[in-house]
């Protein structure tokens, strides 16, 4: 995995000889030089990763190599760094090459070529240590196959005894109900979760009932596993159904090639009804594979799989399929399998001493059976003062306890078979607290700035970086938590075990470390290359040696941060990522504006006030978020910033969210059209000659707007028009003003979300274009005439948002909306009644109603929303909600098919919660 770091950096080498000629001075051969050593050590780097070292001395080499690869980046980010520190101080150009020359004192040739000589040993030694020790290659592949193999079979066998099995039962019942339901076509049936979940566990439970061995003539199991050859598959497959009847295998199997084998499977299984499991998938490629030995004779025949990768689950199987998302236990479910495991000797009762630390372990465990199991085993032989020492230990404990090696092996398995790019991506995941709710915009934006995005050609770097977080998804190394009307995350999490492993692996290979309440990850040797504050002690404190972090996070909301910010800049001088979202902190320092290398920095909901006002020397910066700040205006700097791709400058006050301001935007007293590579742009305020400049940035993918006037109407309506690639809209009004825009003829083909604030003369008439609309927010439009007939016929919409948005007594959905899933209708005081006709919205699952006072009782035909999942009441008058409380309300009988009603009530001591479910 770590060849991601030489392919970035040949990149940045072959940039700086190409466009920094004249700061090089001598130092250009050097480079070159460099450029080729690494192109080797790249390669190297890229075969190991995919031979996935075994020996001690192979893994020695990899780490030497990475280490000179870090080593190789300093050099390089030091040299620019003094560079550009030295152009900052002579203005004059005409004689820049010898005024700054090279800076002998950092970077001399002799050191360079000591390097190099170093690097060019490295290299060159490797073949002669194969030689000299002897390393047989040709071995590592089935090692690496036998132990992935070897964990798997561990896996299963874990839950051999049925008293010892706890939350499969239901699961289970599912799948032999598949597997006989009469259905007489071949079905195939995915079992889908990720590594340790208990897929195999559940697939045999189902597998080896009576009922199914009845109602099969032969059945076959075989364990496929990362690496296989597909003649074996078939001699396996074969050899168990002859076992499965009692009849002698053929003798000559091990002589038949790929098409004789074939022609025995579809032979034998032509006239009868069998079952396969496969276990344990990974690729698509097998089933094209396979499907050929397993003829479709419409007798019921199936096959299982199970797979770690959601890809290979979804897939179309021609015929019949389920596919099955295994769940992780419950945490009642959890607590008693590791009951049953720990206190075996104890009648499966935790004394009381040792529940909290118990619960706590259990937690860390997040339903994942494997690890409840092998916890449990394992401090089923500790003491109780042992039991506190393997919570906190539990990343020690993960990878040198051996009654933990199953857990560690079935983790590693997933890792591994990552692609070499996501494996840093993954990682990348734990410098994010335990259970933190990652963002998937934030994350995307932090892959780009660490150079971990691969350029394809026609599609953009957010693309890209959006298909690497699906495929993680996908192969259940992270899970999102919620998903937007697009149906991607809009946050994932780590499984707290996959955490462990990553934080391990991170540390074992330099890429990051964390400072928490069980490690201090920041040493004074500055080894890693990207720090994560996340807890306070008496070590914490800025090293002179972390002076080489690429990256540095703050999550800790502690006064102490403010006695070390003034020393990020000086002692961080080669960030390309400052994160310090919710941080503590009021000023940025001034010479934070040195930190050239910086590409993203991000100060969400601080309390800064203002930006440096030179911040355009940070000339590579790409993200600049500084939503929900105090900040109120843009320095002057803000136009050199030729490389910035995000300004998010949006402040909300959600406890106005009702109120017509609810937004603010920034003020921007310059010219921003020349940031031809911004993409968002967000949000800022209407003024002076902003909407000629906002004409001429006919690349934004998402544009906010604040203090609108009705005379911008034409130079929006014309800005907006010439936006093609325009996804996302927000349009605010200036206060008391008609927002118009009907000057507008046809809206960007792509957009996605749009959100209008202010009053509205009308719904106008582009509505009707918008055929990719997923999200609208019509927020104070006061409308006079009902909008629903409007916006009934918008093809995608998924999400509706109306505050405010009509003066009637009377709001009436009479057709359409079929594919709408969310409706929030907040702030209508004079609605009298809500109809919704039979068939309309028939697929919607969330709906909110709030401060809606003269509204007396529930949308007429709300009975007919068999799909909806949780009705959300907001200040809802007495009347109304006496109306649905069980068991005497008049409307309980029509609402009881909603699984959850609550109702919000703001008091004057803050918001208050009841449930009317």
């Amino acid at each position: 995995m770590a060849s991601v770091p030489a392919e970035f950096l040949i990149g940045k080498i072959v940039s700086v000889i190409e466009n920094e000629a004249a700061l090089l001075g001598g130092a250009r051969d050097d480079l070159e030089e460099i450029k080729r050593e690494l192109v080797s050590m790249r390669s190297f780097l890229h075969d190991t990763d995919m031979r996935r070292p075994q020996t001690d001395v192979e893994k020695t080499w990899v780490a030497d190599v990475r280490n000179l690869v870090y080593d190789v980046e300093d050099i390089i980010d030091e040299f620019m760094y003094l560079s550009n520190k030295r152009q900052g101080r002579h203005r004059s150009t005409r004689n820049l090459h010898n005024t700054i020359g090279f800076p002998k004192h950092l970077w001399k040739r002799r050191q360079i070529s000591v390097r190099l000589q170093k690097l060019s040993s490295m290299i060159k030694a490797i073949p002669e240590r194969n030689q000299r020790y002897r390393i047989d290659h040709s071995m590592e592949g089935k090692s690496s196959d036998d132990s992935g193999k070897g964990a798997l079979h561990g896996e299963s066998s874990l839950f051999i005894k049925d008293d010892e099995l706890v939350g499969v039962e239901d699961e289970r019942q599912l799948l032999v109900g598949w597997l006989t339901n009469g259905e007489l076509q071949r079905t195939t049936i995915s079992v889908v979760g990720m590594g340790g979940s208990g897929k195999t566990t559940l697939v045999a439970k189902a597998y080896n009932s009576e009922t199914v061995k009845r109602h099969f003539d032969c059945y076959a199991w075989i364990t496929v596993s990362q690496t296989y050859v597909i003649e074996d598959l078939f001699r396996s497959l074969i050899k168990q159904f002859y076992r499965a009847t009692m009849e002698a295998a053929p003798m000559e199997l091990s002589s038949m090639n790929y098409q004789q084998l074939v022609e025995m499977l579809v032979n034998y299984l032509e006239s009868k009804r069998y079952v396969v499991v496969l276990d344990d998938v990974w690729t698509a490629n097998l089933w094209s594979q396979i499907k050929v030995s397993l003829p479709n004779s419409r007798h019921g025949s199936r096959v299982m799989l199970t797979t770690r990768n959601e890809s290979v689950a979804s897939l179309s199987f021609e015929i019949g399929s389920h596919v099955h998302h295994i769940r992780p236990l419950s945490e009642i479910e959890a607590w008693a399998l590791f009951c049953m495991k720990a206190f075996s000797r104890n009648g499966s009762k935790c004394p009381l001493e040792l529940e909290i630390l118990a619960k706590d372990i259990v937690e860390k465990c997040q339903g994942l059976p494997l690890a409840i199991v092998s916890l449990g085993g394992l401090l089923s032989a500790k003491s109780s003062s042992e039991w506190r020492m393997v919570g906190n230990s539990l990343n020690w404990e993960l990878h040198n306890n051996q009654i933990l090696q199953p857990v560690k092996s079935i983790l590693l398995l997933s890792y591994n078979d990552l692609p070499y790019r996501l494996k840093h991506c993954f990682l990348y995941c734990c410098l994010f607290p335990e259970d933190y709710s990652i963002k998937r915009k934030r994350l995307i934006r932090l892959w780009m700035a660490e150079g971990f995005v691969e350029q394809v050609k026609g599609i953009t770097p957010e693309e890209v970086a959006e298909g690497y977080l699906m495929e993680l998804i996908r192969r259940s190394m992270l899970h999102a938590v919620e998903r937007n009307s697009f149906g991607l995350p809009k946050a994932c999490k780590m499984h707290d075990l996959l955490r462990e492993l990553a934080l391990s692996i991170s540390e074992e290979q330099k890429f990051c470390a964390v400072h928490d309440e069980q490690r201090v990850g920041a040493r004074e040797d500055g080894i890693a290359r990207r720090l994560s504050v996340q807890a306070l002690g008496k070590e914490t404190r800025v090293y002179e040696g972390m002076s080489l972090l690429r990256a540095f996070f703050w999550f800790v909301d502690d006064a102490l941060f403010l006695s070390s910010i003034n020393t990020l800049a000086s002692g961080f001088k080669l960030l390309r990522v400052l994160d310090l979202e919710d941080a503590p902190i009021e000023k940025l320092p001034n010479d934070i504006v040195t930190l050239f290398n910086l590409r993203y920095l991000n100060l969400k909901r601080t309390l800064v006030k203002e930006l440096p006002k030179s911040i355009g020397r940070l000339h590579n910066l790409e993200t600049l978020n500084i939503d929900d700040t105090n900040i109120k205006a843009l320095p002057k700097g803000i136009v050199k910033l030729q490389n910035l791709r995000y300004l998010l400058a949006r402040r909300l006050n959600p406890g106005l969210y009702n109120d017509f301001d609810y937004v603010s935007g920034i003020q921007v007293h310059l010219d921003i059209s020349t940031l031809k590579n911004l993409q968002v742009l967000g949000c800022v305020e209407s003024s002076g000659n902003m909407m000629k400049q906002v004409q001429s940035m006919t690349q934004l993918v998402r544009l906010e707007l604040s203090n609108v006037k009705s005379s911008d109407e034409t130079e929006l309506c014309s800005a907006i028009q010439n936006m093609p690639f325009l996804c996302r809209l927000f349009v605010m009004a200036s206060n008391h003003e008609i927002l118009q825009m009907n000057a507008l003829k046809s809206p960007p083909p792509g957009l996605r979300r749009l959100c209008l604030v202010g009053k509205l003369e009308n719904i106008p008439g582009w509505f009707h274009s918008l055929e990719s609309l997923r999200v609208l927010h019509l927020h104070w439009s006061s409308l006079e005439n009902d909008p629903t007939s409007h916006l009934q016929a918008l093809p995608n919409l998924r999400w509706l948002i109306l505050v405010k948005a009509y003066e009637g007594r009377h709001l009436q959905f009479r057709q359409g909306f079929t594919n709408l899933e969310i409706l929030e209708l907040l702030n209508f005081p004079t609605l009298e009644l809500i109809t919704i006709a039979k068939g309309v919205m028939s697929g919607l699952k969330e709906l909110c109603i709030g401060n809606c006072e003269n509204l007396m009782m529930i949308p007429w035909g709300v009975k007919n929303l068999t799909n909806l999942q949780e009705l959300t009441l907001m200040n809802a008058s007495e009347q109304l909600t006496k109306r649905i409380c069980a068991p005497s309300g008049v409307d309980h009988e029509v609402v009881q098919h909603i699984p959850k009603i609550n109702n919000f009530c703001f008091t004057s001591t803050g918001w208050f919660q009841e449930s009317l479910s």
